[in-house]
């Protein structure tokens, strides 16, 4: 099977991933309470979204080594948080065990393929 060339950031792996997590954190918020619309609900969609934004970012970063890699250290903190929001759902008994089990675990993907391209940027930079 051949592989399709990386046009876009939309083409990354990793990307899809956080794309299909961010779009399942949204689904599984719009159980939270209401008195959480303001403070957890929020945080955790906008962090998970926060990974994408950042990675389309630093797609377009790809000149410089320094930026790129900068940017793609905000999409990595930003999924950790993620992560954080997650625990606090389980604990707050807002999601199941196993739902928050699965949405890590796929967070901990997410960040083991940003670090990935953090610690070796050199395939993913524009060539000059």
């Amino acid at each position: 099977m051949e592989k399709k060339p990386i046009k876009s950031h939309k083409d990354l792996k990793v990307y899809q991933m956080a794309f299909d997590a961010a779009m399942n954190i949204f689904e599984l918020s719009k159980k939270f309470p209401v008195e959480e619309r303001y403070s957890l609900t929020d945080q955790i969609r906008r962090s998970s979204r926060s990974v994408c934004a950042n990675m389309a970012e630093a797609w377009r970063k790809r000149r410089y080594k320094a930026a790129f890699v900068a940017k793609l250290n905000d999409c990595e903190a930003e999924a950790a948080e993620t992560q954080t929001w997650i625990e606090f759902a389980v604990k707050c008994n807002y999601l199941d065990v196993e739902s928050g089990r699965e949405i890590y675990a796929t967070y901990n993907q997410i960040l083991s393929g940003l670090v990935s391209m953090i610690t070796n940027p050199s395939p993913w930079l524009m060539k000059r």
